[in-house]
């Protein structure tokens, strides 16, 4: 029994020395995380270690031959010789700029003025369509007393007027 234990000793390459080293199973286990720190080192471009030099991977990057440096720039590094201008300056954003909420405002704000003129009901149906925009004209005439056939063709007309205003 014993003989078997030994064979499965488990050991950790040193950098140090070039060699492997003998170690309990815990401290084996505890350093599982070099193998996290490798592959997480990977996918950020800042190891070029090879895969048949994995086992020489002792998780102490800043030391290691094949890490590489320059990868990661603060996003408050300057851009150029320039005083001001940081990174975190142009990062691409998804949100809409202020210049497109404010046409689209200024737009609502006129397709509802144009409604008002069309419907004296308007401010109802604007209601309804704040509270719910999937609100069908079927419940809208309902709420107004309306035939429905009657409040569809209206809508019709409204609708074909909205997207005059809005240039399609």
């Amino acid at each position: 029994m014993k003989d078997r234990e030994n064979k499965k000793c488990p050991f950790i390459y040193t950098r140090a020395t070039g060699g492997v080293a003998p170690v309990g199973r815990k401290v084996h286990d505890s350093l599982r995380e070099t193998t996290h720190i490798h592959v997480e080192a990977q996918g950020h471009g800042r190891c070029a270690c090879q895969q048949c030099d994995f086992g020489a991977c002792d998780g102490d990057c800043l030391t290691c031959d094949y890490h590489r440096t320059n990868d990661i720039v603060s996003l408050d590094a300057p851009i150029s010789e320039c005083e001001g201008s940081a990174r975190i300056d142009v990062i691409p954003s998804d949100a809409p700029s202020i210049e497109e909420v404010v046409s689209d405002r200024d737009l609502l704000d006129r397709i509802f003025a144009r409604l008002r003129e069309l419907d004296p009901d308007a401010d109802i149906i604007i209601r309804m369509w704040m509270a719910d925009d999937k609100v069908s004209d079927r419940s809208i005439a309902k709420v107004l007393g309306r035939p429905q056939s009657t409040f569809a063709g209206q809508m019709k007309r409204y609708r074909a007027e909205f997207r005059r205003i809005r240039g399609f």
